[in-house]
């Protein structure tokens, strides 16, 4: 299933599983060696019991006494079993209740020491024993004491019940709050999930509200590529509005040529001229446009040096006979925050201009910071500060007498708006135009 709550909880599940099943484990060891070590001090006191009621005969060797303190060493098959060897290996007492059972044989152990283990069904525990007579002789004996596994497994087995019942318990009670808790913090995005319904669906324009910080980014991207959305339909529509008004009077004025009679034909082929050049430029502008505002800025940033400097090297060939000076300094870590096309067109623009104008001098540099700073500067004859928000109207030139359509730098303008930026003229130190562009981080 495609989902990130089944695949969380998924994941928690068997991360909780493990660790629930690792530590009922550790503690079914620990449980089960706590009883052996329990059994074997049991075992070990019942050895102290039997040498505590052993006699002695005539000449202090050692005798057991056919009655004991426990009464299951009396019972047959009573579970608990044990005998006395010599050193010899013969035997010299073993319990009535051991009659019918073969113990299993045992390493002799010299006095002192002591063996615990657990052999088939049964755990045994041997302790050697050094006994002085009367004659001054040491004799060695070995005790051997067993019992039954079958108290143990019982305990055992009702530790483990126990255990993996309340363990199980807990398991369900964890999970059951991991899946609320899973659901409760995934919310956030259901929320997202449902205010972006509401903005299909018209309710609203924007995504707002009190977001996680972890969402802030999704939501930040998400309104800017709304809001790119709707700049890009509100250009389109003015594009055609702007189309459809332009190429009214052209066309109504080509209309009215058309049917008047007293114009020569020589008259009416240069006003048609006239006026089809003027409806080319009309629509090359409409579609540069179009063009520009059809651009997505979901592209991965463009350095711009190499873009700099292929620019200048063309711009060299074109206006070679100016002999003009290019001095640039272009930071590596520039990049442009958009399509390469568009950065393409604007820079064309722009240093186009500045060639087309300068005496003899251009200086071009970028800088880094809280964003992309582009700065053109040339010893050009300048612009005066109030003509600069005409020269930004379609069709308008500092220059009347140089060639040109007058859009370059509307186009451009219209670049630097698309993508939140902007575009400012200024006196450059050679006295001529400087251009600073600005697209922020």
């Amino acid at each position: 299933m495609n989902s990130i709550h089944f695949r969380l909880l998924a994941a928690a599940t068997l991360v909780l599983a493990g660790f629930l099943f690792a530590t009922g484990m550790a503690l079914e060891q620990g449980f089960r060696a706590s009883l052996e070590n329990e059994l074997k001090d049991k075992l070990q006191s019942v050895v102290y019991g039997l040498l505590a009621a052993a006699n002695v005969d005539e000449n202090g060797s050692m005798l057991m006494p056919d009655d004991l303190a426990e009464p299951r060493f009396s019972s047959p098959d009573s579970g608990l079993y044990a005998l006395v060897r010599e050193e010899d290996k013969r035997l010299l007492w073993r319990s009535p209740s051991s009659l019918g059972h073969v113990l299993p044989q045992e390493v002799f152990l010299s006095p002192g020491d002591t063996a615990f283990e657990r052999r088939q069904n049964l755990f045994v525990f041997s302790q050697g024993i050094g006994w002085e007579d009367n004659n001054g002789v040491t004799r060695r004996y070995n005790y051997v004491v067993a019992e039954d596994v079958s108290s143990f497994e019982t305990q055992l087995q009702t530790f483990r019940r126990s255990l993996w019942s309340w363990l199980g318990g807990m398991a369900l009670v964890l999970l059951l709050a991991q899946g609320w808790i899973l659901r409760w913090g995934l919310r956030p995005l259901r929320t997202v999930e449902k205010d972006l319904e509401d903005i299909r669906k018209g309710l609203h324009s924007r995504l707002e509200g009190a977001y996680p910080v972890e969402l802030e980014g999704l939501v930040s991207s998400l309104n800017s590529l709304m809001e790119h959305s709707r700049a890009v339909q509100e250009r389109y529509r003015t594009s055609l509005d702007d189309l459809a008004h332009s190429l009214k009077t052209p066309m109504a004025y080509l209309k009215s040529v058309v049917q008047d009679q007293t114009i020569s034909c020589a008259r009416l082929r240069s006003i048609a001229d006239e006026q089809l050049q003027r409806l080319d430029h009309i629509v090359q502008h409409q579609l540069r446009r179009a063009a520009v505002s059809a651009r997505s800025t979901l592209v991965a940033p463009v350095p711009v040096a190499d873009p700099i400097r292929r620019l200048l090297r063309t711009l060299e060939k074109i206006y070679a006979e100016k002999k003009i000076r290019v001095n640039h300094q272009l930071s590596a870590k520039a990049v442009f925050p958009g399509d390469e096309a568009d950065l393409m067109e604007l820079l064309g623009n722009l240093l186009d201009n500045a060639f087309k104008y300068a005496h003899g001098e251009i200086a071009v540099r970028t800088e880094t910071g809280d964003g992309l700073w582009l700065i053109i500067e040339d010893d050009g004859p300048g612009i005066d500060p109030e003509s600069w928000p005409r020269l930004l109207q379609r069709g308008q030139r500092a220059d009347e007498s140089s060639s040109g359509q007058g859009i370059g730098l509307t186009v451009s303008q219209e670049i630097v708006s698309l993508y939140g930026g902007s575009l400012e003229a200024g006196k450059s130190p050679a006295g001529g135009l400087k251009l600073t562009v600005f697209f922020p981080a």
